[in-house]
């Protein structure tokens, strides 16, 4: 090749190459665009989009097409069409994944994550959600995509009415909000967490928080999330049997809705309008409510809440005297009910987020045996720095034998200081050994539990005519599973060496407290869930919630200190 054909290829190609970036700055100022509009302008929005999926198609650009299909796929979720929505999105995360674009790929699968939600589809949901969380902490990537992810499980555990584990979340998501400046995720958070307190019966915080949240939306002019706040705050009144207030948030939600097009929320107040119609004894009006609230589920694809209706138009029905209608709609709610909130779905989606944590665990621990390596590697390196300083010591005193004496005492001084470091070394290295020890009797004792029970109800579920044996092993199973005196003697006294005489420290801040609370205590310090202390005690999970409440009013702790952070300290 001559040396003006050469030129023109190079040339050429840096044109070429020019192209490329210029189409990728193109699509993304496009992308942000239409992201930035899809909130208070959709019609802007929808121009955008359009712009950015031409843009896609004349480059043939693989991951530019994948932006496209996020975009569309985010279009189609504010429009509540969650069927199009995640067609749309799984055609982008399947371009992003062959690409190996995996901050992106973990974006589209909490966007992902959320449709799936709607759809009622909660172990996907929770499945792909974790997944997005484990991508973005490998990768480092910004606190504000690590608390989407933690808020988006909190959603789903709330639904799921796991209100203390949805707590957790909605707690960290917090925190890290305000430790970062995150001020959207922080009021996402304040929301979610009114939500809970609602549920728990503390509505004076619920209400705190509903009340700056609708002002900060307010602020920023996001009809969907004021409309979404102001109906929350109005769910709350209900909860309080304060029905004109109710109705009041619920009137005035619906407006914002209607008026931005917000049909997904429209069915919401509309399904809350029929339950204060039902509360003022109007059942023509509760009626309508309910149908109208149900036809815009099915038109939304809100199947998680769709399964509500059904029971909701059964009670108007009922209400009204057409008992043949209402038993039918009853019927049809329960059918849809189990067929996505059954027991075995749950315990499923319970398995994944264990299995995540397990995982996540093991990896903490692997680390922690590569820190006792490095410190006794770190004692090896002080041993032999003693051995050839003490040599050296020794020739030089041979040799210069009348200034023994001078040098004594800083010898002295130097093998108290090499023994404190000593020391030091050990007693990190003893530290570390029992944290690993403890963390690992609790991961096998739980993956272990959870692998057999796992096998007995596939067991069950391949072979329903063996209900009656299979049910009498699982229940046999439960029972070994829970600790008798003597094994929790034993795991006490285990529990006491590696956590520093935890069960004294509690007698001594509270002399009257009971093996039961010194027990519930344990548990809460190895960072289990109210549901796993529940099956553990053999008691409702409500009892574990009241026994909690005792237990830090004995020890003399204030209301807001957290009993598990205190319990952590001891």
């Amino acid at each position: 090749m001559n040396t003006k054909h050469y030129i023109w290829v190079l040339c050429l190609f840096s044109l070429q190459l020019s192209a490329q970036k210029a189409d990728t700055v193109r699509a993304n100022f496009l992308y942000k665009s239409f992201k930035s509009a899809m909130r208070n302008n959709p019609e802007q929005a929808a121009l955008f989009k359009d712009s950015l999926e031409q843009e896609a198609k004349l480059s043939g650009d693989a991951s530019l097409i994948a932006q496209a299909y996020s975009a569309e796929g985010l279009a189609q979720y504010y429009k509540s069409d969650y069927y199009k929505a995640r067609e749309a999105l799984q055609n982008s995360i399947a371009l992003y994944d062959s690409l190996g674009m995996e901050m992106e790929l973990s974006r589209v699968l909490n966007t992902q994550g959320v449709v799936l939600k709607y759809l009622g589809e909660y172990e996907e949901a929770t499945n792909t959600h974790l997944k997005s969380l484990e991508i973005k902490r490998a990768l480092g990537m910004p606190v504000g995509d690590i608390v989407a992810s933690l808020g988006n499980l909190g959603v789903i555990q709330m639904e799921m009415r796991n209100l203390d584990r949805s707590t957790q979340y909605y707690e960290e998501v917090l925190e890290l909000s305000i430790e970062h400046g995150l001020e959207r995720s922080e009021y996402i958070a304040r929301g979610n967490l009114a939500g809970n307190y609602g549920d728990m019966g503390e509505y004076e915080k619920a209400e705190s928080e509903y009340l700056k949240v609708i002002d900060y939306y307010n602020s920023k002019e996001d009809h969907r999330n004021e409309a979404r706040g102001i109906n929350s705050l109005g769910a709350l009144y209900f909860q309080m049997d304060n029905i004109g207030k109710a109705k009041a948030n619920y009137l005035r939600a619906n407006e914002i809705n209607k008026r931005h097009n917000l049909k997904m929320f429209e069915a919401l107040t509309t399904r809350n309008l029929g339950k204060v119609a039902m509360k003022e004894e109007n059942y023509d009006a509760a009626l309508t409510y309910f149908q109208t609230a149900q036809a815009l589920s099915v038109e939304t694809g809100t199947l998680a809440r769709n399964v509500g209706d059904y029971i909701n138009i059964a009670n108007a029905l009922a209400a009204l005297g057409r008992f043949e209608e209402a038993y039918e709609y009853r019927r049809v709610h329960f059918e849809k009910h189990d067929s996505i909130f059954n027991k075995e779905r749950a315990e499923q989606i319970s398995a994944l987020e264990i299995r995540y944590e397990s995982e996540r665990n093991a990896a903490d621990l692997a680390l922690q045996k590569e820190e006792i390596k490095t410190l006794n590697a770190q004692k090896k390196a002080e041993s032999l720095k003693k051995t050839i300083y003490a040599g050296g010591m020794f020739s030089f005193l041979a040799v210069a034998g009348g200034l023994f004496f001078g040098f004594r005492q800083r010898i002295k001084r130097n093998r108290i200081a090499r023994e404190k470091q000593e020391e030091i070394y050990q007693n990190e290295i003893e530290h570390k050994k029992k944290e690993l020890a403890s963390q690992t009797l609790h991961l096998v004792q739980k993956n272990t539990f959870l692998e057999e029970l796992q096998e007995n109800l596939q067991a069950l579920r391949q072979s329903p005519e063996k209900f009656k044996m299979e049910f009498r092993r699982i229940a046999m199973l439960l029972k070994k599973e829970k600790a008798s005196d003597r094994d929790w003697e034993t795991f006490k006294t285990y529990f006491s060496e590696v956590h520093n005489d935890f069960d004294q420290k509690l007698k001594t801040l509270a002399d009257k407290i009971t093996e039961k609370e010194i027990r519930l205590a344990a548990f809460l310090r190895m960072n289990l869930t109210t549901k796993e202390i529940a099956a553990t005690m053999n008691v409702l999970p409500d009892s574990i919630l009241k026994s909690k409440y005792r237990l830090k009013k004995k020890l003399g702790l204030e209301q807001e200190t957290d009993l598990v952070e205190f319990l952590n300290s001891l």
